[in-house]
């Protein structure tokens, strides 16, 4: 009974251990074996958003092959890919498959992807089924949050959320073909330019007190591949000093990311800042070319450092985020067009917004 009693133990170290954040030099080991990650932030064209990419009736493997061959000539090698906990719950075994089908495509092409589990931005009300089609002249007029407004104020749906976290990392916790699991995408983003009359009032605490839960849950399907959240606060001069989140997501984070959609100096002082935490950096979202984050601007440094470099969008399509994030305000319709795609590298027929655009990413990548 002793020695039973003392296995058990001897397990439970062994589990909790396992289900602790990485240490320093386990990341850093991790990610000196990586290349230079360049990559997008993904949905194919014919998406509005992450439930019309994922269901049965409107996955497109095709599609999703076609772009991501683009990707490749490019020289990318990884891609954020956003999931959803209502996919899960609507068919657990057919999303499982699909990703599957998904991460095969990828590995066809030589790109590891970072998947998303949970998302705070955009449309508080998500609901499975066919999408609505695009709002005429709005950037991202049907991306949908995860979880929903109403998940999230119910505790009682949180084992489902459990579930579905522990469901999905488990079922890809060893699969090489996955590069990262990112939690949550901007946990504290509430939507002000949006959805901010639709969104609960207390959303912030909501996630504060959800948001170390998902990383727990992930960490219990004990991954193989690192886990992390994106800050996107702008100034990590003093750690002391950030929100509750962010502080929430730097210190449960294996690898560090950060999202800059600012000029060069703004993303190298980023770089500069969190170099203090002494883990890997990603940046997984950045380029909004009216807001002179570029291509041109970004790379070199990142490069540099070597931050991956993950930018918004690839392909113009149902999200039309390559129009400006103003557009909420002033819809570019009636002849109203943006002075410069906002996001995106390739119109839908796969032609590139600008030659010289795709021929610089060639130039860094070294295609």
């Amino acid at each position: 009974m002793k020695r039973t009693l003392i296995a058990v133990l001897l397990l439970s170290v062994i589990a909790a251990q396992g289900a602790e954040r990485w240490p320093e030099k386990k990341a850093q080991d991790w990610y000196a074996k990586e290349p230079w990650l360049v990559g997008s932030d993904y949905i194919p064209a014919n998406a509005i958003n992450e439930l019309e990419m994922w269901q049965a009736d409107s996955f497109d493997p095709k599609r999703i092959d076609l772009e991501l061959g683009w990707a490749q000539n490019l020289g990318m090698n990884t891609m954020r890919v956003f999931l959803h906990d209502l996919l899960w719950q609507q068919d657990s075994d057919g999303f499982r498959k699909r990703i599957d089908t998904f991460l095969n495509i990828c590995a066809r092409h030589h790109i590891r992807p970072m998947l998303v589990l949970f998302d705070s931005c955009w449309d508080p009300d998500p609901k499975v089924g066919k999408q609505h089609a695009p709002t005429p002249g709005i950037h991202n007029s049907g991306w949908v949050q995860s979880p929903g407004a109403a998940a999230l104020r119910d505790p009682s749906q949180y084992p489902r959320l459990e579930a579905y976290v522990k469901g999905v990392v488990g079922a890809f916790a060893n699969d090489k073909r996955v590069l990262a699991w990112d939690i949550w995408n901007e946990p504290d983003n509430t939507n002000g330019g949006s959805y901010k009359k639709l969104e609960p009032p207390n959303k912030q605490a909501l996630v504060a007190a959800l948001l170390p839960k998902a990383f727990d849950w992930a960490r219990a399907a004990h991954p193989s591949q690192p886990l992390t959240s994106g800050v996107w606060a702008g100034d990590y001069s003093d750690f002391a000093k950030l929100p509750p989140i962010a502080k929430i997501q730097l210190d449960m984070s294996d690898v560090i990311s950060f999202h800059n959609y600012d000029a060069p100096p703004s993303f190298e002082s980023n770089i500069r800042q969190l170099e203090a935490l002494h883990r890997p950096i990603l940046c997984t979202e950045y380029m909004a070319r009216g807001n002179k984050s570029t291509f041109e601007g970004i790379l070199p440094i990142a490069k540099k450092y070597k931050v991956a470099a993950i930018n918004w969008g690839l392909v113009a399509g149902k999200t039309q985020t390559y129009l400006p994030w103003d557009s909420w305000q002033k819809p570019y319709v009636n002849g109203r067009e943006p002075a410069v795609w906002h996001h995106e590298v390739f119109h839908t027929d796969g032609k590139p917004y600008k030659q010289e655009e795709v021929d610089f990413i060639r130039k860094e990548t070294g295609k």
